[in-house]
């Protein structure tokens, strides 16, 4: 018997949950989880009721399990979820199952407790996180919203541009003595609207970190002194321009184009805040590990919630055609794309201060990539080229302008044709200008496969969502050169040239 009582208490003890055992309604016997959970000591516990561990809402629901303690037989009489009170008068959740047990000395419900503050807790933040998921979905769904109706605005307005200027050309050129003058005039129109549609959709890959970027380890003050003179030219007599350069600062790896696009988008930016003119302080300097550059305005400042709203693409405070809500949008983008951060300070009537910070480079890096090609290309030599481009109209444009310039243009709508008419083709195929996204088969898987057929050819990309030819951080991979649509006639020749000549 003593082994018994023994082994008995051992496996009271070892159970992870508290273990009460009653007789009638009195405490008879408890484990060491139950001197825990409770916060009494064990001969404090012992000859407790049980009406005094528990809430008054509780003992209404454990009333009816008493009756069944009394008058039921041996065995267990199932779990209910209650709370307790602790020692200190805190209340905690439980999960309370209780079994009878008929001895010679008698009858007894051993009840086991399990704490359940865990598990509350963790229903809790798991309820948490699915209303912050919730309201997540329901920002994202709102931002795309307001994306795809800031793009079908600005486009809508750029496409009646271009269709209407088209169609004046068109009338004009039907008369039966044009007037050339005023046909060129609507011309330019037409390539204007087609530009600001080039200038937005730049301005949306670099939100999106979809731009090609080409980074090089740059002075960011020798960045700042470049567009500096443009920046006092656009912000106007009212604005007075305070650039502070910081000494001895590390170069930044970054894209030249993208840097001067985001500190004139930062300078405007900040002048619109400051319709009566004010002060526009440009400093920079060191920031730990960091290269910090910041850019402060004395004008309206924002309120918190316009300030939370700041970088969404196309959110705007500005009237209308006032501008596009993309500026911050766009320096967000191009500063996450660069691998840095960007943070906002204001206060409404007191100014605005936007922080951008850009990891240091000790080396220098290179990319593959064509830009800053010469003005003016040199002539054809007579070299083949296939053209694969899935779109008519443009396949015939570029066929066009490479074929007026002494080139030798083979054309395919898709990679499988172009596969096939290179096996048909008996001469050299001096370049591949292919589009990158396309039905079927990728303009990169369609490069390996022609390239490794006929390993002379050079290979051109050429287009306006560069993705699948982009590392992560953007930049092109090793090798590969791509040509950005829209382009003009001479873009092409040239990076046709370029490319050929490389």
């Amino acid at each position: 018997m003593e082994w018994s009582e023994e082994l008995a208490s051992g496996l009271l003890q070892a159970a992870p949950d508290a273990i009460l055992v009653m007789s009638g309604n009195h405490i008879v016997l408890v484990n060491d989880r139950a001197v825990e959970l409770y916060g009494w000591t064990r001969d404090e516990l012992l000859g407790k009721t049980i009406d005094t561990l528990i809430t008054d809402d509780a003992k209404l629901m454990l009333a009816e399990r008493r009756r069944k303690i009394a008058e039921g037989r041996p065995g267990p009489i199932g779990a209910v979820t209650t709370t307790i009170r602790r020692r200190d008068g805190s209340e905690i959740p439980v999960e309370s199952s209780v079994s009878i047990v008929d001895t010679p000395q008698g009858r007894f419900a051993v009840a086991v407790v399990r704490d359940l503050t865990e598990r509350a807790r963790a229903e809790q933040e798991k309820a948490r996180l699915r209303a912050e998921a919730h309201v997540h979905r329901s920002q994202r769904l709102e931002s795309l919203g307001q994306l795809a109706g800031g793009i079908a605005h600005d486009f809508n307005n750029m496409l009646g541009v271009i269709v209407n200027y088209a169609n004046f050309v068109i009338e004009e050129a039907a008369e039966p003595a044009p007037d050339l003058s005023a046909i060129a005039a609507d011309a330019k129109q037409v390539v204007q609207a087609g530009k600001r549609g080039t200038d937005l959709t730049h301005q949306l890959l670099s939100f999106a970190r979809r731009e090609v970027v080409r980074p090089q380890p740059l002075d960011l003050n020798e960045s700042l002194s470049e567009v500096e003179e443009m920046l006092r030219r656009s912000l106007g007599e009212q604005v007075n321009l305070i650039v502070r350069p910081g000494e001895g600062l590390p170069p930044v790896l970054c894209d030249p184009g993208q840097i001067s696009q985001l500190l004139v988008n930062l300078a405007l930016n900040a002048r619109d805040a400051m319709p009566g003119g004010g002060d526009l302080v440009i400093d920079t300097g060191r920031h730990g590990e960091q290269v910090r550059l910041r850019v402060g305005d004395s004008g309206t400042g924002m309120t918190p919630e316009v300030a939370e709203r700041a970088f969404e693409p196309f959110f705007t405070t500005k009237g209308s055609g006032s501008g596009t809500g993309l500026g911050l949008a766009t320096v967000y983008g191009i500063v996450t794309q660069a691998g840095g951060d960007v943070s906002i300070a204001t206060t409404p009537g007191a100014g605005t201060t936007i922080t951008v910070l850009f990891p240091a480079v000790a080396a220098a890096s290179s990319s593959s990539v064509l830009s800053d090609s010469p003005a003016v290309p040199a002539p054809a030599r007579g070299e083949t080229l296939l053209v694969v481009e899935d779109e008519a109209a443009l396949r015939e444009v570029a066929g066009r302008i490479l074929s007026g310039a002494g080139y030798h243009v083979l054309t395919a709508e898709c990679g499988a044709e172009a596969l096939a008419l290179a096996v048909r083709h008996e001469g050299a195929i001096d370049m591949l200008v292919s589009d990158v996204v396309m039905p079927g088969m990728s303009g990169k898987e369609l490069a390996e496969r022609l390239v490794c057929a006929r390993p002379a050819t050079r290979v051109l990309y050429m287009s306006g969502y560069a993705q699948p030819v982009l590392h992560s951080q953007g930049t092109l991979d090793p090798g590969v050169a791509l040509l950005e649509k829209p382009f003009t006639a001479t873009d092409l020749l040239v990076a046709v040239r370029s490319r050929l000549d490389d």
